[in-house]
């Protein structure tokens, strides 16, 4: 049928085909799998998440058998995203059609850029996690435990602070904010202890999205329970007049705040669209923490099947940077494919180096803008090969692409670049849509070699020159700038223990650089460190860069504008 015959059924939306779908009993659906009804922690009928004693019995299941990690990351996107979840969900679900045993974990949506920009972040398509609604609206309350127990630190510091400062708390050095998951620029920054003696002790304060909350990584880099509980009692909130850390244990808020976080340790075990399991926990983003799910999810996923398809989030050199040089280092694990994901839409955006973004434009534009966007897939691509993993470009088709444009692309990696590439079309065809994709990784792993693998960078390297080397050979800057007391911080990180640690770098993802305006591969420029402080609990320093967010806005007109219920409960705009 032509595009253009009126009588042309219109594309459902991913609500709708969710909707559509006959999900199968969460119980059911896991146990060939090796989890059984005792397993399980139910949220309805399609959710659970998977008990502590299930996980500890996984973990030894997984010594017994293959272990294939394919990362899916992506070239710098546009705002509206480029479809790494749902590459990432319809992979799994084509290495599974392909006679591949494979599990898929992702991390769980922010209410944020649900209702700022992107929507839904559950995939799309025939490649999505269900139930899609659940799952982005509130799903088995993590964020909201999260939340929670970020705000009872912050309550009790405060509160020791103001009765008395035992601790002899410095007011101008205290570390923590208040936690919020939903994009609010009006909370950046705030005044608290307002109202007089009981009011408590004036000070400036602001918030952060949950998402950034150091809460996060512990979650999601902690391997049980008891580690959880370590690393929140050694979480840094403030300092001392003499600049010494306070740390939650000195609070004496490590068993309460942990104990908020019982449940949210535990996995989250959903249904894809064609009926495989997959985990959806944790949620860091990449641009102002480390960017993936959690590491408990990895290692269960890893006694329930040969492969495991996870995604960092944003560009490579955000993400798949931080899986790298933190979430390989403490998880002990090496991957055996890279999924670079592209698009024609995010090509022509650097081709025709658009900000603020005109995506009319950019959907006019043609072959030759594609072409000019190719110098920022490249410097991906040359990311990804010096840490030693075989790389896979999948080029997410969108319904307006060519075949033309799709072709230069693939012949474009093939020819120029060396690495394989296929054209995905996962999201409307679920796994029937993958298979080009799908047999490439399978390809890629089998020619993988762990002994290839190198970290970009020592632990014991100096805290400079760690930064300097993300900074040169993942972001092509020519050096790095430190401003305001960032050397200072870094005399500090060095004389509180810090200086063996990896690090994460705080940086917008709608460049390569530090200037969110500059498309391509920018060169000649220096990168701005502005402040680097500690996330002790998680093991790792974060230096800020001069514009990072820990807590974004909405923009003019959010996502959130286009949403609604009815009296029957069924939702629109969401996806």
């Amino acid at each position: 049928m032509s595009p253009d015959d009126d009588t042309q059924e219109p594309i459902p939306t991913d609500y709708e085909l969710a909707q559509s779908t006959d999900m199968e009993p969460i119980w059911e659906l896991v146990e060939p799998w090796g989890l059984g009804l005792d397993d399980l922690q139910y949220f309805g009928e399609y959710t659970a998440k998977v008990k502590h004693h299930a996980i500890d019995r996984l973990r030894d299941q997984a010594e017994d058998r293959e272990q294939n990690l394919v990362l899916v990351t992506g070239m710098t996107p546009t705002p509206k995203g480029e479809g790494k979840t749902v590459t990432t969900v319809g992979l799994g679900q084509t290495l599974n059609h392909l006679g591949e045993e494979t599990m898929t974990a992702i991390r769980e949506p922010s209410l944020g850029p649900v209702f700022g920009v992107k929507g839904g972040a559950a995939g799309g398509g025939r490649s999505q996690v269900l139930p899609m609604e659940d799952i982005n609206l509130h799903f088995t309350g993590d964020l909201h435990a999260l939340t929670s127990a970020h705000n009872l630190i912050a309550a009790m510091l405060d509160a020791r602070l103001s009765q008395g400062n035992d601790l002899d708390i410095n007011v101008n050095e205290v570390a923590w904010k208040r936690a919020l998951d939903m994009n609010d620029r009006a909370l950046r920054k705030t005044v608290v202890g307002l109202g007089g003696k009981s009011g408590g002790t004036p000070r400036e304060d602001g918030f952060e999205l949950t998402a950034a909350s150091e809460l996060m990584a512990v979650l999601c880099l902690a391997t049980d329970l008891a580690d959880l509980k370590e690393r929140v009692a050694r979480i840094i909130v403030a300092y001392d007049s003499e600049g010494d850390p306070i740390t939650v244990d000195d609070i004496e808020a490590t068993g309460p705040a942990t104990m908020l976080l019982r449940d949210a340790i535990k996995p989250n075990v959903v249904q894809t669209i064609e009926g495989t399991p997959a985990f959806v926990h944790g949620g860091p983003f990449a641009n102002i923490a480390h960017g993936t799910n959690s590491l408990i999810a990895d290692k269960a996923a890893f006694g329930m099947a040969d492969y495991l398809v996870t995604e960092a989030g944003f560009g490579s050199d955000l993400g798949a940077e931080k899986f790298m040089n933190v979430v390989c280092r403490m998880g002990d694990m090496v991957p055996n494919a890279v999924v670079l994901v592209s698009s024609i839409r995010a090509l022509k955006y650097h081709g025709l180096e658009q900000w603020p973004v005109d995506y009319d434009e950019i959907d006019e534009a043609g072959v030759d803008a594609v072409e000019a966007g190719f110098e920022n897939l490249d410097k991906h691509v040359s990311n990804l090969q010096q840490f030693g993993v075989p790389i896979v470009v999948a080029v997410n088709r969108f319904p307006d692409d060519s075949d033309e444009e799709i072709r230069t692309v693939i012949d474009h990696c093939r020819d120029r670049l060396g690495v394989k590439a296929a054209a995905s079309e996962v999201f409307e065809k679920g796994s029937e849509g993958g298979v080009d994709l799908g047999e490439r990784v399978i390809a890629a792993v089998d020619e993988s070699n762990e002994s290839e693998f190198e970290f970009l960078y020592d632990e014991d390297d100096p805290i400079e020159e760690k930064i300097e080397t993300v900074a040169t050979d993942i972001y092509g800057a020519d050096g790095v700038k430190f401003t305001g007391g960032a050397l200072d911080d870094i005399e500090r990180m060095n004389g509180l223990g810090f200086g063996d640690v990896p690090v994460v770098m705080s940086k917008t993802f709608h460049s390569l650089s530090d200037d969110a305006s500059k498309k391509g591969a920018p060169s000649g420029w220096e990168l701005e460190i502005s402040e680097v402080y500690p996330s002790a609990g998680a093991g790792f320093i974060v230096a800020l860069t001069a514009d990072a967010l820990t807590m974004p806005g909405l923009p003019q007109r959010p996502a959130a504008a286009d949403m609604d219920i009815d009296e029957d409960g069924n939702i629109s705009g969401l996806f």
